[in-house]
């Protein structure tokens, strides 16, 4: 059976940082790439950061450059995303998602490319 466990979410003051784990089982994990999103009821499910174990690259999307880490730890299933600087902009639910298509660059953010999905931690960002 395939699952994505995610653990890691959690209240943050401005600033402050967090980092997700998202957990693959029931199948060959390096042969997956792995997305992150973040989704919220106003806008929806958007697509922040992506690693592909096959060669390791790494993608995000500009609201979080230089803020969030993607790492993936092959030998234990796992994908981190590490948040820092989180802001007033960030509160969302956090779900994680794997696939093992072929993604091109706009593919690489977009939901409709993952087929297999996790519930994901919500993250509130509060003083």
């Amino acid at each position: 059976e395939v699952q994505l466990v995610e653990s890691g979410g959690g209240l943050v003051q401005p600033g402050g940082s967090l980092t997700l784990s998202c957990v693959v089982s029931g199948v060959t994990f390096d042969g997956y790439a792995i997305g992150w999103f973040r989704q919220t009821p106003e806008k929806g499910r958007a697509g922040i950061a992506f690693i592909d174990n096959r060669d390791g690259y790494t993608y995000y999307a500009d609201s979080v450059t230089g803020r969030f880490t993607i790492s993936s730890d092959i030998a234990i299933h796992t994908v981190k995303l590490r948040m820092t600087n989180l802001q007033p902009d960030d509160p969302a639910v956090y779900p994680c998602a794997a696939d093992t298509g072929n993604f091109d660059l706009t593919g690489r953010l977009a939901p409709e490319s993952f087929a297999l999905w996790a519930q994901g931690p919500q993250v509130t960002v509060s003083s």
